[in-house]
This record gives structure tokens, C-alpha cells and sequence, in this order.
């Protein structure tokens, strides 16, 4: 468990650069995203903090990933966690683990010469080193790090188990990754199988079905991951972002969160939210 008082490296988050790119700030209120995620992690904040209908092992180890690169991840990621640091009873860490394109330290402006990979080479005695407090009060940051051409490679050491082992022993600290997407690099579904709770982002009318579909079989052990639909158009044809949450039970039946109408909303045992949700899903 970290000491946090241990941790001496902070970075001033400028919120008001960050609410123009469209990412959730503590000042945010209840606006149109803020309320979409507030509704994305409620069954994902349950299961980490052991009050699901099941227990989740590792519940509170949340990998954001997607098939392909630029779907809305790394934006996903930061949202999710920024929604989540709003709780009041977690911590929580936000790791840019994207080793060959990271992007969550530039979108959130700001620069780190140590991080990740740093750890799993060696370099640091802990990985405390790395991480960096925010002026988010429950938002800790943990950067990439240096540049290594066996970055990727790296993800899928014995390093970053034991890793990952460690930072899911904290009951209060929640771990949002922010990882490689599924069908480039092996080393991301390798690290799906040390996660607890995997949320896969599809673009709407972009990713193509065949590549969901393989992106999925790639998770189908897996108990608990879920679909969000990102970019899809409101009823009112805005083309504003919106998410649905769309829960797994490996790959089969669903069972979470349904998407329509401008929100992904609702416990969605109706098949008409269902079915809503898979069409704007597998739309041609």
C-alpha cells in the first residue's frame, strides 16, 4: 500500500484547458458527459469496490481499450477516470499504459521524464517514483515514461504482473489503464487477463463489425467487459458524443447498459434497448 504523503512529484491540471477539449473537470457540474459517465461507472464502480451482484477479482483494475487506434480510448480513459476521482470513498490512478503511442499526459499537458516503463526496467526502486499527485484531490497520474523500442513487448513482462499485482492489493485505490488497442499488439490482450473489468470503446458508424467481433473473441474468457459506443448521433442529429454501456458475461449474453436517444442509460433488460444498442453498434 503507497504512502501517499511519500509522494512528492504534483501537477497542476488546467481545467479550463482541459473543459475545451471535452474532459470532465471537479468544477464540471452535471452537464450532458459528466452525467453520461456518471452512468458508465456505476456497475464498473460496484465491482471494484465489491459491491456487484458477484465478486470481481481484481475488480477495481479497469483496462480502457479498443480494437483499433483513434476510436476515443484515451479520451474515454481520462473521463472515466476524472468521473470516478469524483467518489468519495476511492483513490484513483490513471496509468497512460498506450507505452508506443502515449496520449494521456499530452492531453492532460503536462510532461514526465520517468514513468511505466521506467519501473519495468529497472530503473526506480519503486513505482511510487513515478507517480504524481494532481490538484484533482483523488487523481494520481501514472505517465508512460521513457521511450524504449521494446515498449510494448515490456507490458506483457513478469515486471508488469507483479506490477499489476500490487497496485490491484489496495482496496481503496481504483486503476484506470489506458492500453494498447487489442488488435495491434498481443502484449494488450495479454494484459487484459491481470484485469478485473475490461471496457472496450467502438466508434459508431467507423469500427468496422468484423473488427469488434475479433476484438471480443479476443476477451472471451474474461467475466466482466463492456462496450461503450462512442460518437454516435443524439435523435436531435447534433452528432454530440455519447456513451452506452453495453455489460458482458465473457462474450456472451448482454446484460448492463444499453444506449439510445442521446444517453447510454438504464438497466437494460428491455430487448428494445438491446436491440437499439447492437444496431448502432453492427451498423453497416
Amino acid at each position: 500500500m503507497i504512502d501517499e504523503s511519500t509522494i512528492r512529484k504534483r501537477v497542476a491540471l488546467d481545467f479550463e484547458k482541459l473543459k475545451a477539449k471535452g474532459i470532465l473537470t471537479p468544477d464540471v457540474g452535471r452537464g450532458m458527459v459528466a452525467e453520461e459517465f456518471r452512468i458508465i461507472k456505476r456497475p464498473l464502480l460496484l465491482n471494484a469496490t465489491g459491491q456487484g451482484p458477484k465478486r470481481v477479482p481484481n475488480g477495481n483494475m479497469i483496462m480502457v481499450t479498443s480494437a483499433f487506434p483513434k476510436e476515443g480510448k484515451t479520451f474515454t480513459a481520462i473521463n472515466l477516470a476524472m468521473s470516478l476521482a469524483a467518489e468519495m470513498d476511492s483513490t484513483v490512478v490513471l496509468v497512460d499504459g498506450d507505452v508506443a503511442k502515449p496520449s494521456v499526459s499530452r492531453i492532460l499537458g503536462f510532461k514526465s521524464k520517468i514513468g511505466l516503463i521506467d519501473h519495468l526496467l529497472g530503473k526506480v526502486d519503486h513505482y511510487s517514483e513515478c507517480l504524481i499527485k494532481t490538484n484533482v484531490p483523488k487523481l494520481m497520474l501514472f505517465p508512460s515514461g521513457r521511450r524504449h523500442h521494446h515498449a510494448t513487448e515490456l507490458l506483457a513482462s513478469e515486471s508488469m504482473r507483479l506490477l499489476l499485482q500490487e497496485l490491484a492489493s489496495d482496496p481503496d485505490r481504483i486503476v484506470v489503464f489506458d492500453s494498447p488497442p487489442l488488435l495491434v499488439t498481443t502484449e494488450a490482450r495479454e494484459l487484459a487477463r491481470n484485469m478485473g473489468q475490461i471496457v472496450m470503446v467502438v466508434e459508431a458508424e467507423h469500427t468496422p463489425q468484423f473488427a469488434v467481433k475479433d476484438a471480443l473473441q479476443h476477451l472471451e474468457n474474461l467475466d466482466i467487459v463492456g462496450l461503450i459506443l462512442n460518437k454516435t448521433r443524439s435523435r436531435s442529429g447534433s452528432g454530440y458524443s455519447y456513451y452506452g454501456y453495453g455489460g458482458y458475461g465473457g462474450y456472451g449474453s448482454y446484460g448492463g447498459y444499453g444506449s439510445y436517444g442521446g444517453y447510454g442509460y438504464g438497466q437494460s433488460d428491455n430487448p428494445d434497448h438491446k436491440k437499439s444498442f447492437w444496431q448502432k453498434l453492427f451498423r453497416s
